[in-house]
């Protein structure tokens, strides 16, 4: 079989897949849930940062983070989850997201000497790949840049 009858097999099979309606919705849902899934540690936390603002400012000072910037912080992690859960300007949210995390990542969970740190570490590592694939993805058929888009 030649290249191009294995490229042209390849394409068929995710057309036929593509086109069938239980396979779309199933597809829709699980891209949904998985953007809830995904925004329910930052919106949680978020919230949390505002009923412990004066600690977590502390915090973030200790690290060398001006205490000052958290309210751009509770804003992204709360703003952008909902944002990211309703699928509202998916592409540039996810990107943001991203750089914060890898950002918080370096600069909160840098002490690899403490495995947990270094857990949490590639948590964010992590993280941010999943808020790449949905920048390059999109949010799907379930979402308002969909609604938009039609």
């Amino acid at each position: 079989m030649s290249t191009s009858s294995l490229t042209h097999a390849a394409d068929s099979s995710s057309t036929a897949t593509s086109n069938d309606p239980s396979i779309l919705s199933l597809r829709s849902a699980t891209e949904l849930l998985g953007r809830i899934l995904l925004m329910s540690l930052f919106l949680l936390s978020g919230l949390g940062k505002i009923g412990a603002y004066d600690g977590t400012a502390a915090y973030m000072a200790a690290t060398g983070v001006p205490g000052a910037t958290l309210p751009l912080v509770i804003a992204l992690e709360v703003l952008g989850s909902l944002a990211l859960i309703l699928g509202w300007r998916t592409r540039l949210v996810a990107l943001l997201l991203a750089g914060f995390t890898l950002a918080t990542g370096l600069l909160f969970h840098n002490n690899f000497a403490d495995q947990i740190q270094m857990i949490m570490f590639f948590k964010n590592l992590s993280i941010t790949g999943a808020f790449l694939m949905l920048a390059a993805n999109g949010a799907g058929p379930l979402s308002l840049d969909a609604r938009r888009a039609r």
